[in-house]
């Protein structure tokens, strides 16, 4: 059996078992890829029906192809330019032929087709039960406690006090005390006054 396949703007024909080498595709060595875009199929001069073909890949490799160098001159301009490039492919391994989106849609009609699981119906005691104790109203014990909440914030948090240190004593104001006057200096003389010295006679 055979198919033409179209990847990478390319067409190739492929058997199961073939190796091609196709423009890159992403993924690492080893995973499986699934080519959905099958142009033709068939076996011999007989054509199969296209609708849900597929054909199954296996990646052996990430390549590179040859070297090509890109050369570019202007005559008479004193231009040169010279790039290198290698283009990055991807090695195939055609695993089968059609049949994959086939197998999925069979096992997606079989699991439609089964019955659904019905969830099992609660007992009709419990459930009554269940409503009744959810309607009850909630009762609560309540004691009073024995140290109630203090009425201002100062009974509620009184100030830290040291066990080793002594009490503060009262501190007793001094008594005032009868000072001596002091002579006051408002009307004094100066400390050092002038004398006055008496004219000389011409």
């Amino acid at each position: 059996m055979f198919a033409v396949i179209r990847t990478g703007g390319k067409q190739y024909r492929v058997h199961p078992g073939d190796k091609i080498v196709v423009e890159k595709l992403a993924g690492n060595a080893g995973d499986k890829v699934t080519l959905g875009d099958v142009l033709l199929a068939g076996e011999g001069s007989d054509f199969r029906n296209l609708e849900g073909l597929t054909v199954d890949a296996e990646i052996v490799a990430q390549a590179k192809g040859d070297k090509v160098t890109v050369f570019k001159k202007r005559r008479r301009h004193n231009y040169r330019r010279k790039k290198g490039h290698r283009q990055q492919h991807t090695i195939l391994k055609i695993v089968s032929i059609g049949g994959a989106k086939k197998a999925a849609k069979e096992a997606a009609n079989t699991a439609a087709d089964a019955p659904e699981a019905k969830a099992p119906a609660p007992a009709k005691g419990k459930g009554k039960a269940a409503s009744k104790s959810s309607d009850a109203p909630a009762t609560v014990n309540a004691q009073p406690t024995e140290n109630p909440a203090p009425a201002n914030e100062a009974q509620a948090n009184p100030p830290a006090q040291s066990v080793d240190a002594p009490p503060k004593a009262a501190k007793n104001k001094p008594v005032d005390k009868p000072t001596a006057k002091t002579p006051s200096t408002k009307n004094a003389a100066p400390a050092k006054a002038a004398a006055k010295k008496a004219p000389k006679g011409k």
